[in-house]
């Protein structure tokens, strides 16, 4: 019993200092990259007014979007994230290269935008109001005149002779 107790103790004092050894590796997921990571040396091989849409295409692969107003503006996206609590995504760095063509298809300008240059977007929570959805007291009320159906049932039928003997009515 003793040297269990020996080794319990010894467990005991080796635990606290131990503690903090690799538990940035041990709990955490390793970084993961999302969407087309670009590499710059192909990057300055773009040459604007002399590379084209096909020369972008070669070197970079086809673009991760283009944007909503422009379809002479292609997007590379990337970003690198790793996973927090509750299954959501921090993103760590995002990397956007705009690249902008004439209507000709030969490269204009290449911008490249990194998480620094985001701009905060403020959600707005109020509710448009459509017509006809807000009815006061009266109108309701009004509303509701000539939808009564005295039989219970959902459509009111007269009743014929020949209805009279089919099973369901009444």
């Amino acid at each position: 019993m003793p040297v269990r107790l020996a080794r319990v103790a010894l467990f005991a004092l080796l635990l606290p200092p131990l503690a903090g050894c690799g538990t940035t590796g041990l709990f955490s997921w390793p970084p993961q990259p999302r969407g087309q990571q670009v590499d710059p040396a192909d990057v300055t091989q773009l040459v604007p007014s002399i590379s084209t849409r096909k020369d972008v295409t070669a070197l970079l692969g086809s673009p991760t979007a283009t944007a909503s107003f422009d379809p002479n503006t292609w997007l590379y996206v990337s970003q690198i994230t790793r996973p927090v609590i509750g299954g959501t995504q921090m993103v760590r760095s995002q990397h956007v290269i705009a690249i902008s063509f004439d209507q000709a298809g030969v490269l204009r300008d290449i911008a490249v935008k990194d998480k620094a240059d985001e701009l905060p977007v403020q959600v707005v929570s109020r509710t448009t109001p459509s017509p006809g959805t807000h009815a006061s007291f009266f109108q309701q009320l009004i509303g509701n005149i000539g939808r009564f159906n005295p039989t219970g049932g959902a459509a009111s039928q007269p009743l014929t002779p020949s209805s009279a003997n089919t099973p369901g009515n009444y």
